[in-house]
């Protein structure tokens, strides 16, 4: 299995509802954060590349169809060439109303101190970390202006980098018809997911961090 969509949008775009989308669509598994719960190894792995290290993605990306979210988004440009074949999927929404949520969310996470080296949760947490909060936003989120400034720059240089008959610039509020016809496949029956709203994420949240407490 090789990847043919690549997602290059920052998180809080609708990826998660992404991910269903696209693997309703059979353009799947689809990787996303949450994947790495599942597979604790990728967070030391993901690590070595934001490090600049030499990586085979194909040890991340072997059972994997397509990919949105960070971390895979942090690497878009190197996952576009690794994978020439692959289509390119900017997920994008309204500049405050995305860093609004990822105040209320991710941020609520990240900002929290590391846990103890020790901690099973600990490489992914600080691969989390110096992912969005170093590397993406130079420590810098709590700056609105900023992390806005940022996000459009992020948006504007993939759309410049990669042609336009790759690359779809998608809101998940225009639902199917887009995401169908960039992918050349039927649009479903079913509605487009809608999932991981900010209160379904901050109760998660809350969720889990009384099961780690």
């Amino acid at each position: 299995m090789s990847l043919s969509v690549i997602g290059a949008g920052f998180g809080r775009t609708g990826t998660l509802s992404l991910k269903s989308a696209l693997e309703t669509l059979g353009v799947g598994p689809c990787y996303h954060m949450i994947e790495v719960h599942e597979n604790p190894s990728h967070a030391d792995l993901w690590s070595s590349a934001v490090d600049e290290k030499q990586i085979d993605w194909s040890a991340i990306f072997q059972n994997y169809g397509s990919t949105v979210d960070w971390p895979g988004c942090y690497f878009w440009k190197q996952l576009a060439d690794q994978f020439p074949d692959a289509k390119v999927l900017l997920s994008v929404r309204d500049s405050e109303k995305w860093y609004k949520s990822v105040t209320n969310t991710i941020y609520q996470l990240l900002s929290q101190p590391l846990p103890d080296k020790k901690s099973a949760s600990y490489p992914q947490r600080y691969m989390t970390q110096k992912i969005i909060l170093e590397k993406t936003f130079d420590n810098r989120f709590e700056d609105k202006d900023y992390a806005i400034s940022v996000y459009e720059k992020h948006i504007q240089t993939v759309q410049k980098a990669i042609p336009a008959d790759r690359l779809l610039t998608f809101d998940v509020a225009e639902g199917w018809s887009p995401l169908c016809e960039f992918l050349n496949v039927a649009v479903p029956e079913s509605d487009f997911p809608r999932v991981n709203s900010t209160e379904e994420f901050q109760q998660m949240f809350v969720k889990k961090s009384l099961q780690d407490g």
